[in-house]
Parts: structure tokens; C-alpha cells; sequence
């Protein structure tokens, strides 16, 4: 039995899907599409469900990925049962998707969420009024209490049912229905889409732009925004029927002092840099306990052993990599994720988009394009499919530039285990301000030199809540099994591929085809600027692929301070990897992705020649 989640973004649908399916999750797009889709499996009594987290939306009637998205698994896929989730706090709001939904006539249940909440802020719900009136199972939840979760499988699987209400239309839409029901037999649900020009052409579409045109010239409005204002109207009546009379809440709110310029600015600089610092010392930290154990119970014992040359080699290599990437990369990683995770349902990254708003428009974006620039902390993969749904190809442009330059988790690795934990804490925070110049500086220009409109921001502030630990270690560890079971076996496999390489010569070559432009315009070692090749299938495997051609995971004793600051900040600065090129492919187009990549190739050695110019 599949069952799909359905509601408006911040609803708590991803809290009660983690809730329901446990770690069994798996994360893929959509065919045909570029959205990402959670889907978990779960046993109730012998029951088996899928599960489907569908992304969150405020409408089934626009055009972007996600509306489209889930109008398309709806007629397509065709889910057994649906849960549509609600805000408690935010009724008539949330009434209106709920009523596009009853018109897919789709067997449903509906959890109103966050009761903990309206209650605080003395909201009254009568739940079984509202059942009443659709027609279909309520259940009330508090799913970061984890209230009630357990009455949702149990209610999906007896009681999911079509709603039974249906939005009055004004007479003109409601005979343009039977019209097109008559002429062409469609369905109530196919007449309104085509009254709203969505669905493919055809005559069904045609014959209702036709009789769409008719009723906005008799009216002065369009039927798109006649059928929105009645389903409006219907919501509301609904909540006035449902909810009860709100209190003034005199609590004092943390939101006076997160969205305005002092003290937000200061406290969101505090935060991204208070992240930074808990990653650099925590990381730093495991990374050298693990390392010591590692090295004391798996390499000297194996270096300890009598194999063959070749057997060595490949042997040791593969040893350096294990301890290159659970040592050194998986610390910093997870770690960062653990803090993304936190600020995310704290809902303190709305706060921070409120706050950015003025900067960004110096840069040709909006407030909301610092949510993209902050998942780019954890991986600019997410982050440009983010960016691509900004408002207007120019922003989608400028945004694509940016996001590939904020320094990811994998490139976090490379400054905290490189440069940290060599040459030291403020050098590494200097990579930082040395990249946030060059973002401020790149965003300026390209604002001032890219044609286009700009937009303002439309932002919902979701409630600042409480993050529950078990949910932000999952969701934390849904983002690190990529590392473990994707980065990894690749950075096996390239190091085994590298050390037979490296014992039959192949290396040494290479590195004397390439050395008068790493050491003559870098300063690097030649077997230096092979690593960075390296980092273009992962960023951090420009990191590791150094150790494993350094001989050694102590880095600081081969080379100097100023090398491996060279070789991070241009690590950092180069072409972003495979990964983040694909997705810009994909997303953007070949032009922007080709321009992004050379002007990141160009950045990268620019800035590392004159660091080498400089340090003489």
C-alpha cells in the first residue's frame, strides 16, 4: 500500500515521516524531474506501507517544480491513501490546499499538527467538527511530542476515504464545469485544471480557454483568480466554523530580537561562525583520536607485515585512504550536519533570510536566496537545485556562481584538516574571509553586468521551535550515508587505482609533465596538483588523494605551511566536483556550467599563484 504525506512547507510532514518509517528511508529524484522524494517502508499488523514525504507546497495550481511535481503523482502514481497535514496555528491557510486535494478525489486522513502549539497561543480546534464537514478521519498531533503519532497507520488503513466536500463555485464556473463535462467529458477535476490553463494542449484546454476568456470579460477577473478566491472564501468559513476565537499572546518573542538589524545581524554572524568553530575544534578533536588508534592497531601491524612489493603498496594505500576518510573527513562532516540539522528545525534559517534581504538585493537576489548559500555549507549539490528555483533565470544565474564558491562540508574538511590542524585555527578562518570576499565581490559584478529583473520576497517565519535530538541525528545521518557509501568505496578504489599506479612509475611521469606550472607558478609539489584532479570527483578526495600520495596522513611533515594553505585555498576555490557540475547541467544549462567552471578554475589559480607570488 503507498501512502503519500501532502502539505504546506514547515507543517512538521518530514517530522512525522521520520516518525512513521524510522532510518529505512531512501532519497531520490522524481522521474523527470529534479525534486527529491523521501520514501520509507513500514510494517503495521502484518500491513506493509510505503511512504512518501511529497514536498511541501501552498497551491496544486502553480508552476513550479514541486506544485508540478505533486500534481503529477497524483494522477500518475495514484497513492492508495493520502495523509494531508495541517498547521493547527494556521488553519484557513492550510484549509485552502486541503480543499484543491478533496477535488483529486483521493482516499485521505487528515493530521492537524502542532496542537502543542495552538494551544499555547490559545487556539481552540473542534476536530470532529472539521471531520464532520469533509467527511473524512481528523486527527490531532503534537509530532515534536510525538502525540498521537500511532493513530495515523491505524487510521490510513481503515478509515482513508475521498472527502466529501466540495468548493461552491460562482454559477459562470460552475456551468463552464458542466460545459466541459457535456462537450468533451471531463471530469469535475479535469475542467478546473483546464478553466486554469494547467494540463497539456488539447481541445479540452482549448475549449476551456475559450470559455475561461468569456467569463473575464464579463467579470474583470480571470477564472484562475475566481476559483482562488472562492476556495479562499470556502477555507475560510471552514476555520471560522472549526477554530476558536486566538488570544493575544503577550509571551515575549525571540523574533524581536532574530529580525531586526541589531541585535539579528550580530547574532546570525555569532551563529555561522559559532558552527564554523564547533566544527574545526570537535572535528579536530575525533579526527586525531581516531587517526592514533587507527594508525596504532591497523598500519603499524600491517607495516609490520613481510608481503610482496606490490601487495605492500596497495595494501597501504588503501589503509590511508580508510583513515583519510573516517579519520579526517567523516568528523568534520558529520558534525557540520548535526549543526545544519539543529538550525534548520529550529526554524532560525527563515530568521536569517529576513535579515539578508537588503545584502542580497546588492548581489541581484533576494532574502530568500541565503537559504541556498547556507545549504551550500553542507553541500552545494541541494543548494543549486535550491537556487534553481529562484523567480527569474538572472538570479538562478547569480545564485548558480555563488553557491558553487561558499566552501561545502567536503571542502571544510580539506581547511580544518589541512589547514587547522597543520598551520592553525586563524589561518583557516582567513580561507573563509579570503572566499566571502571573492562571493561579495563576484555577486556585485555580476549584478551589475548580468540584464534582468529583480524580485522582492514573499517569506513565511515559521514558530522557533525545540529541534528533537533522535530526529536531527537522523536526519543527519540520511545526509552522511552519501559520504560512506558513495564517497568512500570511490576513494577505496581511486587510492588502489593511485598506489599501483604510483609503484609501476605512471605517477612520477605525470608529475614531471605538470610540475613547471604547479612549482613554478603554485609552489606545489607536482604529485600536489595530481590531488586537486582528484578533488574534482569528490572535494575531500583532493584531500585524501594527498595523503595517500604524501605517504603519510601527518601532511605538516612534508610540506610547509605556506604550501598547504596554497594547496586548500585553491582546493576550495577550484571547479566545483562532479556532483555539483551534473547538477548544474541539469539545472542550469551547459553555458552556465561552463562558465562557472572556468571562472572557478581561473579563480582558483589566480589566488593561489599570488599567494606563492606573495609568500615569496
Amino acid at each position: 500500500m503507498r501512502c503519500a504525506l501532502i502539505g504546506n512547507p514547515n507543517v512538521g510532514k518530514s517530522l512525522i515521516f521520520n516518525q512513521l518509517t524510522g532510518l529505512g528511508v531512501e532519497v531520490s529524484n522524481y522521474p523527470g524531474t529534479t525534486v527529491e522524494l523521501m520514501q520509507g517502508k513500514l510494517c503495521y499488523q502484518k500491513s506493509s506501507l510505503e511512504i512518501v514525504d511529497l514536498p511541501g507546497i501552498y497551491s496544486m495550481d502553480g508552476e513550479s517544480a514541486e506544485e508540478e511535481l505533486v500534481r503529477t503523482y497524483l494522477l500518475t502514481s495514484t497513492p492508495d491513501a493520502v495523509i494531508a497535514v495541517l498547521d493547527a496555528t494556521r488553519m484557513e491557510r492550510n484549509l485552502y490546499l486541503l480543499l484543491q486535494l478533496a477535488e483529486y478525489r483521493v482516499p485521505m486522513i487528515v493530521v492537524i499538527n502542532m496542537i502543542d502549539e495552538a494551544a499555547h497561543q490559545g487556539i481552540a480546534i473542534d476536530s470532529e467538527s472539521l471531520s464532520s464537514i469533509l467527511g473524512v478521519p481528523v486527527i490531532e498531533t503534537a509530532a515534536s511530542l510525538g502525540k498521537n503519532i500511532n493513530e495515523i497507520v491505524p487510521a490510513v488503513l481503515s478509515s482513508a476515504r475521498p472527502a466529501g466536500i466540495t468548493v461552491p463555485y460562482t454559477p459562470q464556473i460552475e456551468a463552464a464545469i458542466r460545459s466541459l463535462g457535456k462537450l468533451y467529458g471531463a471530469t469535475r477535476l479535469q475542467a478546473l485544471m483546464a478553466l486554469q490553463g494547467i494540463g497539456t494542449a488539447g481541445d479540452l484546454v482549448e475549449g476551456a480557454q475559450t470559455i475561461a476568456g468569456e467569463i473575464e470579460s464579463l467579470n474583470h477577473m480571470a477564472a484562475p483568480q475566481i476559483i482562488g478566491a472562492n476556495r479562499h472564501l470556502c477555507a475560510r468559513r471552514i476555520a471560522a466554523d472549526v477554530v476558536g476565537a486566538q488570544k493575544p499572546d503577550r509571551r515575549f518573542s525571540a523574533d524581536r530580537l532574530l529580525t531586526k538589524a541589531i541585535p539579528g545581524i550580530p547574532i546570525l554572524i555569532a551563529v555561522l561562525l559559532s558552527m564554523l568553530l564547533i566544527v574545526f575544534v570537535a572535528g579536530s578533536f575525533l579526527e586525531g583520536l581516531i587517526v592514533e588508534v587507527f594508525t596504532a592497531l591497523v598500519i603499524e601491524p600491517f607495516q609490520a607485515l613481510s608481503l610482496p612489493p606490490l601487495a605492500t603498496a596497495l595494501g597501504m594505500a588503501a589503509l590511508l585512504a580508510i583513515v583519510a576518510g573516517l579519520g579526517i573527513a567523516f568528523p568534520f562532516v558529520f558534525i557540520f550536519y548535526i549543526l545544519l540539522s539543529i538550525i534548520e528545525d529550529t526554524g532560525y534559517l527563515t530568521r536569517a533570510a529576513f535579515l539578508a534581504d537588503r545584502v542580497m538585493h546588492g548581489f541581484g537576489l533576494h532574502g530568500g536566496a541565503i537559504i541556498p548559500m547556507v545549504m551550500a555549507f553542507g553541500c552545494n549539490v541541494p543548494a543549486v537545485m535550491a537556487a534553481s528555483q529562484l523567480r527569474t533565470g538572472r538570479e538562478r544565474t547569480i545564485a548558480a556562481f555563488l553557491v558553487t564558491m561558499v566552501p561545502c562540508s567536503a571542502r571544510t574538511v580539506i581547511i580544518t584538516g589541512i589547514v587547522a590542524a597543520f598551520v592553525g585555527l586563524l589561518a583557516a578562518l582567513s580561507i573563509y574571509l579570503i572566499v566571502f570576499v571573492l562571493i561579495v565581490l563576484t555577486g556585485v559584478f555580476l549584478a551589475r553586468n548580468i540584464p534582468g529583473g529583480q524580485y522582492g520576497m514573499i517569506l513565511e517565519i515559521v514558530p522557533l521551535r525545540m529541534p528533537d535530538p533522535g530526529m536531527v541525528l537522523k536526519k543527519s545521518w540520511t545526509r552522511i550515508r552519501e559520504f560512506l557509501f558513495i564517497a568512500m568505496p570511490l576513494l577505496l578504489l581511486g587510492s588502489v587505482v593511485l598506489g599501483a599506479l604510483d609503484y609501476y612509475g605512471a605517477m612520477d611521469a605525470f608529475s614531471l609533465m605538470i610540475a613547471p606550472i604547479s612549482e613554478g607558478v603554485l609552489g606545489l609539489p607536482a604529485y600536489a596538483t595530481t590531488a586537486l584532479l582528484f578533488g574534482i570527483l569528490r572535494k575531500e578526495m583532493a584531500f585524501e588523494t594527498l595523503a595517500v600520495l604524501s605517504g603519510t596522513a601527518d601532511l605538516g611533515s612534508v610540506l610547509t605551511a605556506v604550501q598547504l594553505y596554497t594547496f586548500a585555498v585553491i582546493s576550495v576555490l577550484f571547479v566545483p566536483c562532479i556532483s555539483t557540475i551534473a547538477i548544474l547541467l541539469r539545472q542550469m544549462g551547459a553555458r552556465v556550467t561552463l562558465a562557472v567552471s572556468a571562472y572557478t578554475i581561473m579563480l582558483g589559480f589566480l589566488i593561489g599563484g599570488l599567494i606563492h607570488l606573495i609568500a615569496g
